[in-house]
């Protein structure tokens, strides 16, 4: 079988070392005669796996001991209600800072428990710039100040870290985490969603500063308090292990072969470079997103003519170039390059790209 190169958004590709050597371990994880799949969530084996899995983490991300990390279900979207359900406890008003389609989902998911307060708002400028420092006003009660780091549809991405002074900060980071080094300490809260930048579908990551554990409203539901995860290591019930099984391959991939965050950096920052200058030296494609705020992660692009859509991706797919059209909201086309898509495969659409333009533009 020949792999082809998926630009996917999620669930998006795996390394394929990852893949490989889960395929190896598939029925016989390392002389033990049964598969991950199998294992008991409290057994030796299992437990082994999610520490080492943890530390790996911890050690690209250089958590302090002052940050749990939880391993949940639900995805991103279900972080939309926990977050104002853990931390609104003690009063105080949700911040949101309203950058596209994520950012907007987040908002009307804690408008359900509490008065919103939008403390930043691009959509005048149709979310292709991310509010400036000077444009955040917090409300005086704020309880914390909630941003989506990228943009996973509009591809618009932070180039700065938000302000929020003592309010804790807290960050959808889905679509960019594990993609570069960042300072956690920044942070009160970050969670991800793990089908982009860490592993399958059916995982959620959360780091959490240990102060924030014990700031929820009184009727939250247990499958949903940090405080009932953190105190049973995400294992309040069965978690999903197949997932944080092959989390934990892509975190030593990311360790040991890429040779960390820094040297991850390089190689997106390299991609995304290449892909951007192939768009801007162009008359046939476009990009809308301020040069500042364009994400390294997801880059939209448009055809001059719209009308080439369906001939594009078509031609596309039979080049090997999987999964390029934009999402069902703006259309267009999408090349999501997470960590697992190797640099060929960004050399392989931008020669694609100027071939089609040779032809049809």
């Amino acid at each position: 079988m020949t792999r082809k190169y998926n630009f996917c958004a999620g669930p998006a590709a795996l390394p394929e070392a990852v893949l490989l050597k889960a395929q190896a371990e598939m029925t016989d994880w390392q002389g033990r005669g049964l598969s991950v799949m199998e294992m008991s969530h409290r057994s030796e084996e299992f437990v082994g796996i999610a520490e080492k899995a943890e530390q790996d983490l911890r050690d690209l991300l250089n958590i302090p001991s002052n940050y749990k990390v939880l391993f949940m279900q639900g995805g991103a979207s279900s972080q939309f209600a926990m977050v104002p359900l853990n931390l609104l406890g003690q009063g105080g008003r949700p911040n949101y800072l309203k950058t596209g389609v994520w950012a907007k989902k987040a908002i009307a998911e804690a408008s359900r428990y509490a008065d919103t307060h939008i403390a930043g708002n691009c959509e005048a400028r149709n979310f292709t710039s991310v509010p400036a420092q000077s444009e955040i006003v917090l409300s005086d009660d704020a309880a914390y100040l909630h941003f989506t780091s990228n943009e996973t549809i509009g591809g618009l991405q932070f180039d700065y870290l938000p302000e929020s002074g003592s309010i804790p900060l807290v960050c959808d980071m889905s679509s960019d985490i594990l993609s570069r080094p960042l300072d956690v300490t920044d942070y009160g809260v970050i969670y991800a969603g793990a089908q982009k930048n860490i592993g399958p579908a059916g995982l959620t990551l959360v780091i959490i500063r240990d102060d924030l554990l014990d700031q929820a409203m009184d009727v939250i539901p247990s499958m949903m308090s940090y405080r009932i995860m953190a105190d049973n290591d995400s294992m309040y019930n069965t978690p999903p292990t197949y997932a944080w099984y092959l989390s934990g391959l892509v975190f030593d991939w990311l360790k040991n072969d890429v040779g960390g965050l820094e040297k991850m950096a390089e190689i997106n920052a390299r991609k995304a470079a290449k892909l951007y200058a192939a768009i801007d030296n162009s008359h046939f494609y476009g990009n809308p997103i301020a040069v500042a705020n364009r994400s390294q992660m997801n880059v939209p692009f448009t055809l001059a003519d719209d009308a080439l859509d369906k001939v594009f991706l078509q031609e596309a797919e039979q080049n090997g170039l999987l999964n390029l059209a934009g999402h069902r909201s703006v259309g267009g086309m999408r090349a999501s390059i997470y960590n697992a898509v190797p640099e060929a495969a960004v050399d392989a659409l931008i020669a694609f790209m100027g071939d089609f333009e040779q032809r049809h533009g």
